[in-house]
């Protein structure tokens, strides 16, 4: 099973790249003014969101549940890991929800705005990785 933990991880450290990378196109996105740079920036953002973001999200929450089930791991340590995996999920969504408003023109946010909300991931990516080695409760 050490195949599924593998992947597991692969797809985890491709999501958070995406998660990491697409925050910190809407902080340049939200500051440029030319015609070129907002194409470019829709073009980046969403093959990051479809082509890299999603399927490593999709993937990472299929190797884990595959992973749970195979060690039928419990524990609370395992329902926050999960809860966490859920706020992510709706921060992904998120991001995709400021990828429409940028590209549609509709963004009401400023750089300083996405500066911050590029942050969150950071905060629960500690936490997982906290909790899934030392498991603590």
């Amino acid at each position: 099973m050490l195949w599924i933990k593998s992947f597991h991880i692969i797809f985890m450290v491709t999501w958070f790249a995406g998660l990491f990378y697409l925050p910190r196109l809407f902080v340049y996105h939200s500051m440029a003014q030319d015609k070129l740079s907002l194409d470019r920036f829709v073009v980046m953002e969403r093959k990051l969101l479809y082509g890299i973001m999603t399927p490593g999200a999709v993937l990472t929450i299929a190797f884990g549940f595959w992973l749970m089930f195979q060690y039928n791991f419990s524990g609370i340590w395992l329902h926050l890991k999960i809860l966490c995996v859920v706020l992510l999920c709706i921060y992904h969504l998120y991001c995709f929800k400021y990828f429409f408003n940028l590209r549609d023109k509709k963004n009401r946010h400023t750089h300083v705005f996405f500066r911050w909300f590029n942050e969150i991931p950071v905060v629960f990516l500690f936490i997982i990785i906290l909790l899934v080695v030392f498991k603590p409760l």
